[in-house]
C-alpha cells in the first residue's frame, strides 16, 4: 500500500511506485512578478535542418539502462506503467500542459518517438551488527531516496528545439503554481523556480517544483531538460529528500552522444 506522500509523488511523476522500483532489482503567459527563468546552459548547436526523428523503439534504445547506471535501480517497466496510468491526466492551466506532459513522460510537442525509464539510487544496507535504530534509519533513507523518471523524445528537424523552448515558456508562465488531476485525485504545485544550473548537451535548463502534500507539508521536486541535437531528454526527480539526479543526467547525455 502506498503512503499518502508516495501516492502524490506517484501521480505527479506518472504513478511510479516505490514497491515497483524496489522489485524491478509543464504559452507565453508569464507572470512578470514571478518570472521562473531557469538555470540553463546556453545553446551551442542546432539540430540539422533535415534531421529525422526516431520511432518509439529507436528512441527507447537511446535511454539509459542498468548497465549505464550500476549504482541505480533502473526499471523500464516502471516507466511504461507510469506513462499508461498518466495518459488521462489534466491540468488546470492550459499554459502548463507541456510541463505536465514532460513530468508524466508523455510526448511533448511534435515528438516522433519517445523512450522512458525510471531510476532510483540503490539503498545502502546497514551493517549486520547495526543497532535497531540504525537499521530503521537505513530503511527510511532507502524509501526516501531520489527516484527519477527519465524520458528521451526524438524529433524531426527543429522539433526538439521547439519543445525545449515550449517547456521553458511553460515554466515561466506557471511560476505561480498549477494543479494536476489524475484519476479524480489532485496534486497541487505551489511554484516553479529556477533549479541548480546544469551544463549538458546543446542546451539545458533546470527547475524546482514545490508540491503541496497532505497536512500542510511540502516536497521539493526537480525537473531538468536537456537537448542534444534533435533529441530532448527530460528528468523528473522526486522523493522525501529528492536531489537533482546529476549521475543520471550525465549518463543519459553521454548515451545521446
Amino acid at each position: 500500500m502506498r503512503s499518502t506522500m508516495v501516492r502524490r509523488s506517484v501521480i505527479a511523476a506518472s504513478a511510479v511506485s516505490l514497491a515497483l522500483m524496489a522489485t524491478a532489482c509543464g504559452s507565453e503567459k508569464a507572470d512578470t512578478k514571478a518570472d521562473a527563468k531557469p538555470s540553463e546552459a546556453a545553446a551551442t548547436s542546432a539540430a540539422p535542418a533535415g534531421a529525422k526523428g526516431k520511432t518509439d523503439a529507436e528512441a527507447t534504445a537511446l535511454v539509459v539502462t542498468q548497465a549505464d547506471l550500476p549504482d541505480q535501480i533502473v526499471s523500464a517497466e516502471g516507466a511504461a506503467k507510469a506513462a499508461t496510468e498518466s495518459a488521462g491526466a489534466t491540468v488546470d492551466k492550459a499554459e502548463c500542459k507541456p510541463l505536465m506532459q514532460a513530468q508524466s513522460s508523455q510526448k511533448v510537442g511534435t515528438a516522433t518517438g519517445i523512450g522512458r525509464t525510471t531510476t532510483k539510487a540503490k539503498p545502502k544496507e546497514a551493517a549486520a551488527d547495526a543497532s535497531p535504530e540504525d537499521k530503521l534509519k537505513a530503511s527510511l533513507e532507502a524509501l526516501g531516496a531520489t527516484q527519477t523518471l527519465v524520458s528521451v523524445g526524438s524529433y524531426d528537424a527543429k522539433g526538439a528545439e521547439e519543445a525545449f523552448a515550449a517547456l521553458k515558456t511553460a515554466a515561466a508562465a506557471c511560476s505561480g503554481g498549477y494543479t494536476v488531476t489524475e484519476g479524480g485525485e489532485k496534486v497541487k504545485y505551489l511554484d516553479v523556480k529556477p533549479g541548480a544550473a546544469v551544463t549538458a548537451g546543446d542546451e539545458a535548463a533546470a527547475f524546482t517544483l514545490t508540491m503541496d502534500l497532505d497536512e500542510g507539508e511540502k516536497s521539493a521536486n526537480h525537473f531538468v531538460i536537456v537537448r542534444k541535437g534533435n533529441a530532448l531528454a527530460t528528468f523528473y526527480a522526486f522523493g522525501v529528500t529528492a536531489e537533482q539526479p546529476k549521475t543520471v543526467i550525465d549518463a543519459q547525455v553521454k548515451k545521446l552522444g
